[in-house]
């Protein structure tokens, strides 16, 4: 809308000029000319170097997210200083709202725009934008995807195959696990809560169900697909007598944590997740990656494809170290819950304070 109405006032006063100013269109010529001479052209960006178009989609509004395409950003225009080229992400930057419609929309614009590369964040947004893509061959590299040979973007993390590749926050599900079992040896039942819809969950939900089997743990699934169900399914957790709740990377849990962390405080029910973003909104711990280095290995990679030339087919998925424990001090000294010895257990333990956003 911003340009079509640009193009309207443009021709205005083109109109305004001619019907108003008494120089004929010879004269406006020559005096064009002479305006040429005088004034050297005004440089553009093709001329310092390659404009590249960057669309970049998140998939939901939440914590981890905007922390990932924070450093995608970042990098970009860090490397595009690097590189002598720019990286044009602001006018192709958007937000599906975890609704598929909207995502297919983006990727029909995006598509139309004819932008050079997409980056999606998260599971659904990249296998949209990977169906976008099929005939077109747009490079698509994703960030934030748990599973991607399970999800079907990849044929393996070696050689993704096609036109797709990216970074994977791949989560050590048994890892987490043994942090729960170190924190209360004597626990007997753990609540799984989680969206079915979510491919991120799938893989460490199956797994946190055979460490549980194998481990002679019980355990009671609780699921939800909205802020509502969520809060329903965390008051049926408690109810059920979950000594602890498991969250695997699950982007709408993460939405609805700050909506749900005081009642599993209330209850003295620790909530242990696959991010330091719902430990930041509450939750007592968040393990995995740090999403802002995932961030910007991301972006990396896409300059690497863009100014390179390198074949998303062949370049390998990354997948970065999983060892870094985020916990809510918070939220730990509520619950009465001590943490200590997470510290010889993990690459790294961070402490934070509940917020809504990372600084």
């Amino acid at each position: 809308m911003k340009k079509a109405l640009a193009v309207i006032l443009s021709l205005a006063m083109v109109s305004a000029a001619v019907g108003c100013g008494g120089t004929s269109s010879g004269e406006a010529e020559e005096n064009a000319a002479e305006t040429a001479e005088e004034e050297p052209a005004e440089e553009t960006d093709a001329a310092d170097g390659a404009v590249y178009k960057v669309g970049i989609v998140q998939y939901v509004d939440d914590a981890s997210l905007n922390q990932i395409e924070k450093a995608i950003e970042e990098e970009l225009t860090a490397k595009g200083e690097e590189l002598g080229v720019t990286f044009n992400f602001a006018d192709y930057t958007y937000n599906g709202q975890a609704d598929s419609t909207t995502l297919n929309q983006i990727a029909a614009g995006l598509v139309a725009d004819e932008v050079d590369i997409i980056i999606p964040m998260s599971t659904p947004a990249a296998m949209i934008m990977q169906t976008a893509t099929e005939t077109n061959q747009i490079p698509v590299v994703f960030s934030a995807v748990t599973d991607p040979v399970g999800a079907g973007l990849a044929a393996s993390l070696e050689e993704p195959g096609s036109n797709i590749t990216g970074t994977s926050d791949a989560l050590d599900t048994e890892a987490i696990f043994s942090l729960i079992t170190a924190a209360d040896p004597d626990i007997t039942t753990i609540g799984l809560l989680y969206d079915n819809g979510q491919d991120s969950s799938k893989a460490a939900i199956e797994e946190a169900k055979a460490y549980c089997d194998a481990n002679g743990i019980t355990y009671i699934e609780k699921t939800g697909t909205t802020n509502n169900e969520v809060m329903l399914a965390a008051d049926a957790l408690i109810a059920a007598g979950a000594e602890a709740v498991f969250t695997p990377t699950d982007n709408t849990i993460m939405t609805a944590e700050l909506g749900i962390y005081e009642k599993f405080i209330e209850a003295k029910v620790p909530h242990y997740t696959g991010a330091d973003s719902f430990a930041l909104n509450g939750a007592f711990l968040g393990y995995g990656v740090n999403y802002a280095e995932l961030g910007t290995a991301t972006a990396d990679m896409a300059a690497d494809i863009l100014v390179n030339g390198s074949d998303p087919a062949t370049t390998p998925v990354q997948t970065l170290d999983n060892g870094i424990a985020t916990v809510n001090i918070e939220t730990a000294e509520a619950i009465g819950l001590d943490y200590s010895m997470f510290a010889d257990m993990c690459e790294s333990l961070v402490e934070t304070k509940t917020a809504e956003e990372f600084e």
